[in-house]
C-alpha cells in the first residue's frame, strides 16, 4: 500500500502539485523526510510512470539516513531499489516502479556538483535539509534540469529547520515573501513559491508511537532558549546557533538621519567576484547627537555586490572602484581598510593597485578572533547603548550578520561556508578603530582609538 500523507500541512503540501517550488519546514519531528519520500512516491504513481524524480542530501552519509526510510516506504507501492546499474536498470542507486517511474538517490554538496547532472531531465526534485547549504546556487542550477516531455507538472520540494549556515537565504527565499500557505509569484521568473510550516503536533504518526519525543527535544535544548524555539516552535525570526547572540535589531538598526559633516568618515571593503563583495561607509560619533555615544560607529551606507545570495556580480576591480567613487562623491573619506588579500600581486597588478587610481586602501587588521571580539564588544556597548549602529538601508548586513553560525570545529570563529562577506568587512571596520569599554561600567568616557591621518599607518590617538 502506498504512503498516505497525514491530515493537515503534509496533505496540503502533497496536493499542491500546481506549485513550482514548495518549502516544507519548521519544527523538529514535523515529518519532513516522510513528506519528501511521499512526494516522490505520489508522483511515481499519480503520473503513471511518466515522472522522473531525484532526491538530494548534502552528503552521502546524510543520504544513507534518507535511504533507510525509503526502504520502509517505497517497496509497499511496488518499488525496487537497484544499487548498481545494468542493461535493464540503467541508473545506479535508484528506485524503480513497475510502471517505469524512477527516483534517483543522490547527494549534492556544493555548486560544482551540479556538473554531474547538467543536461539531465527530472520532473520532481527533492532537497532535504536545505539550511545546511551556505547558498542556493546548487538548487538554482538544478532548476535548469526541471523538465518533462510528457506534460507532467514539474516541481521542486525542499525541507529544513530554522538555524544552520543557510538560514538567511532560506528565510529570504521562502519565509519572508508571503505568509504560510500563501503562493508567491517571483516577479522575475514567474515561478510560484510557497512556504508550508511543519509542526511536531501535526505528526501524529510519530507522537502516537513515540509520545516522549517532545520531552527529549526539551531536554536536548535545556538552557538554550533560542534553540528550543527553533526546534519546538519552528521560529524563523531567531537563529539557533547564532555567533552574535548580542545582536538586537531594535537597538542596532536605526532610521537614517543627517550625520554631522565634521564627523570622521571611513570605509571598509571585502573583495569578491564569484562571491559577493561588500563595501561599508562609516561615521564616527563625537557625541553631538545624543542617540549615538561618543566613539560609536554608524554604518550609513553599503554596497553589496550580489546577484543572488552568496553569489557575486563578477565585476572587475576597476568597475567596483568606479562605483565606490561615485557613491561617495559628496563624502570626505579619511581612510579605507580592506582585506589584506587584495594587495597580493599574482602575475600582474593586485586588486588594490587596480583600484588605486580611484580608491585608496590600507590593509585591514585581519585577525579573526580579536576582530569578532571587537564587533561583539561594540554590539554589547555600555549601559544599554551599543557602540555600533546600522542604518536600516544597509539591508544585506542586517540580513546576514545576525545569522552567522559558529564553526563546528572552531567555536570561537564563524562558519566561513556561510554568507560572511559583509560581516568580514564590518570586522575590518571595527579593527580599524579598536574600542575599549571603561573599567567603570557607569562611566560615559568611552575610548575610541583611531588613525591619526591617512598617511600615518603607525600613529594612533584617543579620539
Amino acid at each position: 500500500m502506498a504512503w498516505t500523507p497525514q491530515a493537515g500541512p503534509q496533505l496540503a503540501a502533497i496536493d499542491a502539485d500546481w506549485c513550482d517550488e514548495l518549502f516544507y519546514g519548521g519544527e523538529r519531528g514535523g515529518g519532513k523526510s516522510d513528506f519528501q519520500l511521499g512526494y516522490q512516491e505520489d508522483a511515481a504513481l499519480r503520473y503513471e510512470g511518466k515522472s522522473a524524480g531525484i532526491m538530494f542530501r548534502k552528503t552521502y552519509t546524510e543520504l544513507e539516513e534518507l535511504q533507510m526510510r525509503a526502504m520502509q516506504i517505497f517497496p509497499a507501492s511496488g518499488a525496487d531499489f537497484k544499487a548498481a546499474a545494468s542493461k535493464q536498470f540503467p541508473f545506479s542507486n535508484c528506485w524503480y516502479w513497475p510502471n517505469g517511474a524512477t527516483v534517483k538517490m543522490r547527494y549534492i554538496e556544493r555548486e560544482a556538483d551540479y556538473g554531474r547532472y547538467h543536461g539531465h531531465q527530472y520532473s520532481h526534485q527533492s532537497f532535504d535539509e536545505i539550511t545546511e547549504y551556505p547558498s542556493p546556487a546548487g538548487l538554482l542550477k538544478m532548476l535548469s534540469c526541471l523538465r518533462n516531455a510528457h506534460g507532467v507538472p514539474c516541481s521542486v520540494r525542499s525541507t529544513g529547520n530554522p538555524g544552520g549556515v543557510g538560514h538567511a537565504w532560506v528565510k529570504a527565499r521562502y519565509i519572508d515573501p508571503s505568509p504560510p500557505f500563501t503562493p508567491y509569484t517571483d516577479p522575475d521568473t514567474g515561478f510560484v513559491r510557497m512556504f508550508v510550516p511543519s509542526k511536531l503536533s501535526d505528526n501524529q504518526a510519530l507522537l502516537s508511537k513515540d509520545p516522549k519525543y517532545a520531552n527529549r527535544i526539551l531536554a536536548a535544548t535545556a538552557g538554550n532558549e533560542v534553540l528550543r524555539k527553533a526546534w519546538l516552535e519552528g521560529a524563523w525570526d531567531i537563529v539557533a546557533g547564532a555567533f552574535f547572540s548580542s545582536w538586537n535589531g531594535k537597538l542596532h538598526v536605526v532610521q537614517p538621519c543627517e550625520l554631522p559633516a565634521h564627523w570622521t568618515r571611513f570605509r571598509s571593503f571585502d573583495w569578491g567576484s564569484a562571491k559577493p563583495f561588500s563595501v561599508g561607509w562609516w561615521a564616527v560619533s563625537d557625541g553631538e547627537l545624543r542617540q549615538f555615544p561618543r566613539g560609536a560607529i554608524i554604518r550609513y551606507r553599503e554596497w553589496y555586490g550580489m546577484e543572488t545570495p552568496n553569489v557575486g556580480l563578477k565585476m572587475s576591480a576597476e568597475a567596483v572602484a568606479a562605483g565606490i567613487k561615485r557613491r561617495e562623491e559628496n563624502d570626505k573619506i579619511a581612510y579605507g581598510v580592506a582585506d589584506p588579500a587584495i594587495f597580493t600581486a599574482d602575475g600582474g597588478p593586485s586588486i588594490a593597485q587596480s583600484m588605486t587610481p580611484l580608491v585608496y586602501w590600507k590593509p585591514a587588521d585581519n585577525k579573526r578572533q580579536p576582530g569578532w571580539a571587537q564587533l561583539n564588544s561594540r554590539l554589547i556597548g555600555i549601559d544599554g547603548k551599543p557602540m555600533i549602529y546600522f542604518f536600516n538601508t544597509c539591508i544585506d548586513t542586517i540580513r546576514t550578520l545576525p545569522v552567522q553560525q559558529h564553526d563546528k570545529h572552531k567555536l570561537e570563529d564563524i562558519d566561513t561556508d556561510g554568507e560572511d562577506h559583509a560581516v568580514d568587512e564590518v570586522r575590518y571596520a571595527c579593527m580599524s578603530r579598536p574600542w575599549i569599554a571603561p573599567k567603570d561600567l557607569t562611566s560615559t568616557k568611552l575610548k575610541d582609538y583611531s588613525p591619526v591621518d591617512d598617511d600615518d599607518e603607525e600613529g594612533w590617538k584617543t579620539a
